[in-house]
């Protein structure tokens, strides 16, 4: 194997927005910060939305298509309370929050 094959910078994950200029620019998001949790979850109606967690400051935002893009929720403790989510994305959501922190639960006890 070709070390320029396997580069360890390359992107893992390339996700094209699938909803319409009304939703607003979709989030660009750079994960080359070693403090951030990303999340991806798309419906069955291809609505998509993106989990943010960073690590240093304990905060997580949640970026939803059909909520428009440009104006993310905040998270608290694993809920989106300004945001009603479908089931599925509510357990997504929680799913994510659970992995994110999971080891900042572990490091204060």
């Amino acid at each position: 194997m070709s070390a320029t094959t396997h580069r360890v910078d390359a992107p893992l994950l390339y996700v094209r927005n699938h909803h319409p200029a009304e939703c607003g620019r979709p989030p660009r998001i750079d994960d080359r910060g070693p403090s951030q949790y990303l999340g991806y979850f798309e419906n069955q109606h291809g609505e998509q939305a993106v989990f943010v967690y960073d690590r240093d400051a304990r905060q997580a935002l949640l970026y939803v298509g059909d909520a428009g893009w440009e104006a993310p929720y905040t998270v608290i403790d694993g809920a989106v309370p300004d945001l009603v989510l479908a089931e599925t994305e509510r357990v997504w959501v929680h799913a994510c929050w659970q992995a994110a922190t999971s080891n900042a639960k572990e490091v204060e006890t």
